[in-house]
């Protein structure tokens, strides 16, 4: 797949997200028109998940709020469905893919459904200034949390071989989305180590905050993919 710069790419729905259901919500005043949000609960569990990972939220015209989620090239397959999922989910908004130098590219979208949807604001500061973490609603069954798990460890997650065993982690500098990815993996049966790394004094991220957190899965690791099936192998 290739990737131009200011593309809209329009991809078949047949491909999008597995379970996700064609019921839209009411409409609301959008960017100059009525846009739609779908009522998929497994849906919008999935791109919150995205979101919290590699997404951002900006307005500057003042008018409509735009989600951008930055994915590695390296994973063609995940950059599909991610433009399908926001296709899905917003289906009267265009969704936008746009070239970066290196090897990365930004997938967005506007609408001003996206603060209410993902609980955050876009001119409020930063994830970690705002303690963004998984919804109360996505907790309350399995089925949501494994979506947003998927969406979770595709974007920050990494899946990868430590001599010879499977190994899944997951990393984050919001304590609270931490604590939520631990006990939500715990709560699907599995046994994650939560690690507190601390960091030096020099580093590139200015969130005045000197800890990473990792929840990391070592045994198990294969049941638990099979259950999430994040596209990131």
């Amino acid at each position: 797949m290739k990737f131009g710069k200011h593309v809209a790419l329009k991809m078949p729905w047949a491909q999008a997200l597995e379970g996700s259901s064609p019921s839209l919500g009411t409409t609301m005043r959008g960017y100059f028109r009525k846009t739609r949000l779908n009522l998929n609960k497994n849906l919008r569990a999935y791109v919150i998940g995205l979101a919290i990972g590699d997404g951002n939220l900006s307005n500057q015209n003042g008018r409509a709020t735009r989600l951008r989620i930055t994915c590695d090239k390296n994973y063609p397959l995940l950059v599909e469905r991610i433009i399908n999922s926001l296709k899905i989910l917003l289906p009267d908004n265009k969704v936008a893919v746009v070239d970066r130098e290196g090897n990365c590219l930004d997938i967005s979208v506007y609408s001003n459904h996206l603060e209410s949807l993902l609980g955050w604001k876009a001119k409020k500061g930063s994830k970690f200034k705002q303690r963004v973490s998984i919804p109360d609603w996505i907790k309350e069954k399995n089925k949501y949390k494994i979506k947003c798990l998927k969406g979770l460890i595709e974007t920050d997650g990494s899946i990868y071989l430590d001599r010879g065993y499977k190994m899944m982690m997951f990393t984050t500098i919001i304590p609270k989305l931490a604590k939520d990815v631990y006990e939500a993996i715990i709560s699907l049966g599995f046994r994650p180590h939560f690690y507190k790394i601390k960091r030096g004094k020099n580093n590139k991220y200015n969130f005045n905050q000197k800890i990473i957190y990792r929840i990391r899965l070592s045994k198990n690791v294969s049941e638990f993919l099979n259950i999430v099936n994040p596209e990131k192998e």
